[in-house]
């Protein structure tokens, strides 16, 4: 039995399960979110909580259990209090800035980098250089957020770039200058 997948989910009490067949949909109070569950797996209401639970003991029911589990959890908590991640912009000229909604990022190209957010997703800048990528659907507010990184992926010789509070980014040294060559 799955570690995860037997778990269930408490349900909040501002937030609503509708369940028909494999389609959930869950309201809360920031939105909601609709997902279609894979075969090999069934959920079930159970007072103010959700069972996600095998059809039978196949291998891709045994696969998709946890994975199932975990996607309804994170929906049931994206409804209620939203996902966010933060960025840090670190690198001399490096800024963002929201225009409208779209995040507009000076990262030492020739020309200003525009981001349109997908719908459901929101930026936030403080101080020009820490941007936060918040919405309720976490897979999307990830891969948002991985978008944004992209643009200028932090260097491994002087560090700047776009990189995730709280990030390691590993450091090489640079060359030596040329001791000791005539």
């Amino acid at each position: 039995m799955s570690r995860i997948g037997k778990r269930p989910i408490p349900i909040p009490a501002k937030v609503t399960v509708t369940l028909s067949g494999q389609t959930v949909t869950i309201k809360g109070p920031k939105g909601e979110l609709t997902r279609t569950l894979p075969s090999g797996v069934t959920i079930i209401q159970e007072a103010e909580t959700l069972v996600v639970a095998r059809v039978d003991e196949s291998r891709i029911a045994r696969e998709r259990h946890g994975l199932c589990r975990t996607l309804v959890a994170n929906m049931v908590e994206g409804v209620s209090n939203g996902f966010e991640r933060k960025l840090e912009i670190q690198g001399v000229g490096y800024r963002a800035a929201v225009q409208g909604k779209n995040l507009n990022l000076a990262m030492g190209y020739s020309h200003p980098v525009n981001i349109e957010p997908p719908a459901g997703i929101s930026f936030a800048v403080e101080g020009n250089t820490n941007v936060t990528v918040s919405g309720i659907d976490k897979e999307l507010v990830g891969n948002t957020a991985a978008k944004v990184r992209a643009v200028r992926p932090p260097e491994p010789y002087k560090g700047k770039g776009i990189r995730y509070q709280g990030e390691a980014v590993r450091r090489k040294v640079g060359k030596t200058g040329g001791k000791g060559k005539k």
